[in-house]
């Protein structure tokens, strides 16, 4: 076992360069949930030709049904004509059209524990900085698609993946069972991971591994935590209000006014009250209404989300809200759709498999661990992995790969320092390797 791990660190410090030439590649190259084409492609060429024993993409890696807040298939299909311009794997490509990305890569190594690793490929509509200082600016990889950015580390992540992969097929003569290395779309805004669960890969997993770059203090960079893992549970919702246009000076009592509806709405659902003990959240991120100063507004579009940090406070929040939009909808006589476009259960790290993650990562990979603290952090879709795995009796860890950040997630002047990609390589490897050598 000793040889394993002095070889994956080796092979992980040897392609740090490649690694830094990978993710900056794919910053270039941003993409939305379910438009991450020329991503999935070029993860799917790669597997192929790092060896890997099955290459699933298209409809063999998400179930089509349960996917959630997919664009309109006219975006659809500029996105994929984009990824084609932008220089996507031809082979791959073609099961990518109509919303189905994602790559899964399979190893089978005989028998022994089935192992699963996940890792997000998506951005976000952020347009990024044009400072000059700006890493990406000062080297020249800044996002080159119009208001789409890697804000939230996610080309760290596949990249990571990528170069997790390569390592452990090298070995893969000395690992036992099979090997599942996920690369799921969609996550922001929770919508990937239910898809890729209904389509059954998670089933028979008998250990599921996730994380997520995470900026640090001088103290804690360069590290990687694993606590409990908990996440708060979350609905995301589209509310469409329907009214009628009318001349708001000669005939207003003609109209029914869709952005009155909306705004009580807003109004209403930031004065939920809050559920008992529980921690909840709720935000009304975006409202589009209206078509001129002088006529009744007959169309309006909340984008709203709640959360909780347990599933009844989250229910709790949710039912709420959808009796505010409809009592606020009736109080204006408009029409109310509600379209649940996201969502993420509460998750929990498997307590025995979290302490493994820790003790592994420091003793074999000579990275500093620390028990990540408990309270509070955001939703990830990553729950429905840990959920269906530890439902079998199998075990889930999400952990952290701290770095220095520039600027704070989700926002224009994010960057990531790259160490975390040779942290994370060297993570997900030794942990694979032992659970694989168990």
């Amino acid at each position: 076992m000793s040889e394993i791990y002095h070889k994956i660190i080796q092979m992980a410090e040897e392609m740090k360069p490649d690694l830094s030439k990978q993710r900056r590649c794919l910053h270039q190259y941003p993409e939305l949930g379910w438009c991450e084409m020329r991503t999935s492609s070029l993860i799917a060429r790669k597997l192929k030709d790092f060896g890997y024993d099955e290459v699933l993409v298209g409809k063999d890696v998400c179930d089509a049904a349960s996917r959630m807040g997919l664009p309109p298939q006219e975006e659809l299909e500029l996105q994929y004509r984009r990824a084609e311009k932008q220089g996507a794997d031809p082979e791959f490509l073609p099961a990518t059209r109509g919303g189905f990305t994602g790559v899964i890569g399979i190893l089978h190594c005989g028998e022994g524990p089935t192992v699963a690793l996940r890792f997000d490929i998506d951005a976000l509509p952020l347009t990024e900085t044009l400072e000059p200082s700006h890493l990406p600016n000062a080297l020249g990889f800044s996002s080159r698609n119009p208001g789409v950015m890697h804000a939230c580390g996610h080309d760290g992540h596949t990249t990571i993946g990528l170069g997790t992969a390569k390592i452990l097929v090298s070995i893969r003569d000395q690992l036992h069972g099979t090997l599942k290395l996920i690369f799921q779309p969609a996550e922001e805004g929770v919508r990937g991971a239910k898809s890729i669960v209904e389509k059954g890969h998670l089933d028979g997993v008998d250990y599921v591994l996730g994380a997520h770059l995470n900026g640090g203090t001088d103290k804690t960079a360069g590290s990687i935590g694993a606590g409990r893992g908990t996440t708060l549970a979350t609905t995301k919702m589209d509310v469409t209000f329907s009214g009628k246009a009318a001349h708001a000076g000669m005939s207003p009592e003609k109209g029914k006014n869709a952005m009155l509806a909306a705004v009580t709405a807003v109004l209403n659902l930031h004065a939920i009250p809050r559920f008992g003990d529980a921690a909840t959240r709720v935000n009304v991120g975006k409202l589009t209404a209206g078509s001129g100063r002088n006529m009744i507004c007959d169309h309006a579009k909340l984008e709203l989300e709640v959360r909780g940090n347990t599933a009844e406070a989250n229910q709790y929040m949710e039912d709420y809200a959808h009796r505010i939009v409809c009592a606020a909808a009736a109080m204006h006589d408009c029409k109310v759709k509600t379209e649940f476009v996201g969502s993420a259960k509460c998750s929990l790290n498997s307590p025995e498999l979290s302490e493994l993650v820790r003790k592994v990562i420091l003793e074999k990979a000579g990275i500093p661990t620390l028990s990540s603290p408990d309270g509070l952090t955001g939703s990830e879709d990553y729950s429905y992995f840990s959920e269906r795995v530890q439902q079998q009796g199998g075990q889930s860890c999400y952990f952290l790969n701290i770095v220095h950040c520039a600027g704070p997630f989700h926002n224009p002047e994010f960057d990531f320092d790259e160490v975390g990609l040779v942290n994370g390589v060297k993570a997900f490897s030794v942990m694979s390797a032992n659970l694989m050598n168990a």
